[in-house]
């Protein structure tokens, strides 16, 4: 579909749903988004939902400066896939076995690794840049110093929330029943605790003072507060990708010890909260995507669905109107505490049928029914992107 103007904003605002169907909460954001003097323009993607600071499902392009709550608090959070050689026939009945090897080797949840991940010992892991990468810890924010330890126990961990790994089975055409590894993760605890810094720091500063929604406050380039935050913004981009890198490659090897004969094609990776420097209609702009993943022409991406209704891998047409961006999945519907208040178990077990997951309390505010449809997510984005392969998921892993 084409992009629909909001109304009553001062920069564009486009609108990939329709507008008069997004949350008030929502629609209220982008527009006090739109009224910012930095703003160039905003796309807004099909899943939009209220988010803290800026909303949940928008692409805003701003003139020499940034807004932290634009990225969000999971900095660099993202998506990673990968095809197998296995087919769904290779498959056993009952994936009880596969999940427990998998929830054995990524810890999930709270948890952290007991010893740091040795690069060296990771099959398959790219092994380029980790003593660099580890010695640029030094130079974050001084009040994070403590939390190297941390970080370090922390890398290749899932998290909670709506972090999954998943095995899936492509749906459809000459590739059908095929196999692929899939998995949803971010910058764990040290990327909160750099962006929740970053976010006090820019609410203080006097340029800020009368904006409409003081949690879109912003940095100004050419400042030692926007130098420090990129600074720390880009090395948390990067923990966050080698985190899912390494995630990743542990998932293999966990597949590969249950099906020796398997073979791996090329990852897939996209971040959906990130920054990133990028040029449109003659300006240098800096594009903040806060639940969204690049889409120029030809780039392969990953718009992930629920825990019971799949995924897409897709490829991006590089439509500038939408700052060359799709969505990064379906997108919540209900919050978490109205998912609780609305679903039980019982609801979780039919909306999961087929999968093998958790099916207890503590994930009922990860039931499919609390997102939205993601079939009509991928309709209403058509223009943004062109859908690769559709993925069923028949084990997912969630903290």
């Amino acid at each position: 579909m084409a992009f629909t103007p909001l109304p009553g904003t001062k920069a564009p605002v486009r609108v990939w749903t329709d507008p008069y169907a997004i949350e008030p909460q929502a629609a209220q954001q982008l527009r006090n988004i739109g009224a910012l003097p930095w703003v160039q323009g905003v796309a807004v993607m099909p899943d939009v939902h209220f988010g803290k600071g800026a909303t949940v499902g928008s692409v805003i392009a701003m003139r020499q400066a940034v807004s932290p709550a634009a990225v969000g608090v999971d900095i660099g959070c993202g998506m990673s896939a990968v095809r197998t050689s296995l087919t769904a026939a290779d498959l056993p009945d009952d994936l009880a076995s596969l999940r427990s090897a998998i929830e054995a080797v990524v810890p999930v949840g709270f948890a952290k690794r007991d010893d740091p991940v040795d690069p060296r010992r990771v099959r398959g892991l790219e092994q380029r840049g980790w003593d660099d990468f580890w010695a640029r810890f030094a130079t974050l924010d001084r009040k994070v110093a403590q939390l190297e330890s941390r970080a370090r126990h922390q890398l290749g961990t899932l998290g909670g929330g709506n972090h999954f790994i998943e095995v899936c089975v492509e749906q459809d055409g000459p590739d059908a029943g095929q196999v692929w590894l899939m998995l949803h993760s971010g910058s764990r605890n040290i990327g909160k605790e750099l962006a929740e810094r970053h976010i006090g720091v820019a609410r203080a500063l006097p340029h800020n003072a009368d904006l409409p929604d003081r949690d879109l406050a912003v940095f100004l380039a050419g400042t030692p507060e926007m130098d420090a935050y990129r600074r720390d913004l880009w090395w948390a981009q990067e923990y966050a990708r080698r985190n899912r890198a390494v995630m990743l490659a542990l998932l293999c090897g966990v597949v590969r010890d249950a099906f020796p004969q398997v073979s791996y094609g090329e990852p897939i990776s996209c971040h959906h909260n990130y920054v990133a420097e990028e040029h449109y209609d003659g300006v240098d702009v800096l594009v903040t995507r806060k639940g969204a993943i690049r889409a120029g022409r030809g780039d392969l991406g990953i718009i992930p669905g629920s825990m019971g209704t799949g995924s897409y891998i897709v490829r991006g047409r590089g439509n500038p109107d939408a700052y060359c961006s799709a969505s990064h999945g379906a997108g919540r519907r209900m919050s978490r505490a109205q998912a609780k208040r609305t679903f039980d178990t019982a609801d979780l077990v039919r909306q999961t049928a087929g999968v093998e997951c958790r099916k207890d309390a503590g994930v009922v505010d990860e039931i499919p029914g609390a997102y939205k449809d993601i079939t009509a997510v991928m309709a209403q984005q058509d223009d943004l992107v062109e859908v690769v392969a559709h993925l069923k998921q028949v084990v997912c892993v969630k903290g």
